[in-house]
């Protein structure tokens, strides 16, 4: 008798407790509210995506640049290191980037091996050679993708903000994207942004742009480029994500093409957000200058 009580009470419970879990998980599903819609992706009269908007916040970092993405520093292999290549192993400057050695991002141009000692010593002198403190422009690919976009049937306004280290001015560009080739006069120039053509492959902006002098650079760490640099840029909105790729194909001192790490980027839906004036270029004193620290 008792045993059997025993079983049936046994059994009770197993039923009550089961029976309690599926309605506990009955109800937490019932509660759990649906996703919501994603955002449909805004396209102009002509079908293509519409890439206007501010584009000043990020996914994986807000800055402007891909020295300027948010990620933690830390060191990573170095591909510069050969046998014959001298100071491999040294800290290039006592900077909280570390700049070469220190790298945000392991994605790195690949030089031929004459030039990487060049390379090396661009970046450990970065603090007097690095062209950004010089009142100049960044030049394309370093200043990244820009904060405002504005689209046209036939052209893309690019707006750029000053960048952070305050030698960087306002700047734009404009690009056409009607299906015309490069102009045969200033493609032969030489300017920091290079003459930009644009055209759709399918959803994508595809941005060719050649005519670019040899005094920006990459990227931070010495990246520099020769005046025959070819840059590819890459932009495709989804929803209020865009999406910037960059190809840098330099065969006179580049192993390959470079193809930068994408930037992620969200649009800004403030309706007040807005470009401010930029800061006044601040001079740098290099005779002065007694460290390869860099502040």
């Amino acid at each position: 008798m008792k045993h059997g009580f025993s079983r049936f009470s046994f059994g009770t419970l197993i039923a009550i407790v089961a029976c309690m879990l599926h309605t506990a998980w009955a109800q937490r599903v019932d509660s759990t509210p649906s996703p919501s819609p994603s955002v449909s992706t805004p396209r102009a009269l002509d079908g293509h995506p519409d890439l206007s908007g501010m584009w000043n916040g990020a996914a994986g970092g807000v800055g402007r640049t891909s020295e300027d993405n948010g990620n933690i520093t830390s060191n990573v292999a170095s591909r510069r290191c050969a046998p014959n290549q001298r100071g491999c192993g040294d800290q290039t400057n006592q900077t909280v980037d570390g700049e070469f050695t220190g790298r945000m991002d392991p994605n790195r141009p690949l030089y031929k091996p004459e030039f990487w000692d060049k390379v090396q010593d661009l970046d450990r002198n970065t603090n007097a050679v690095d062209p950004i403190f010089k009142c100049q422009p960044y030049g394309v690919p370093r200043m990244g993708p820009p904060t405002k976009i504005v689209q046209t049937a036939n052209e893309v306004i690019f707006l750029y903000a000053a960048a952070g280290a305050g030698t960087q001015p306002n700047d734009f560009r404009i690009i056409p994207t009607d299906g015309r080739e490069h102009d045969p006069v200033r493609s032969q120039d030489v300017s920091y942004y290079g003459d930009s053509v644009g055209h759709w492959d399918g959803d994508t902006l595809v941005i060719d742009s050649v005519g670019f002098n040899d005094i920006t650079w990459l990227d931070r760490g010495g990246y520099f480029h020769t005046d025959n640099m070819h840059v590819t840029e890459k932009l495709s909105r989804e929803g209020n994500t865009l999406r910037y790729q960059v190809t840098i194909d330099d065969p006179a001192v580049l192993l390959q093409p470079w193809v930068m790490t994408p930037r992620i980027l969200r649009l800004n839906t403030n309706p007040k957000a807005y470009i401010r004036e930029g800061d006044p270029c601040r001079d740098v004193d290099y005779e002065n200058m007694v460290s390869k620290i860099r502040h």
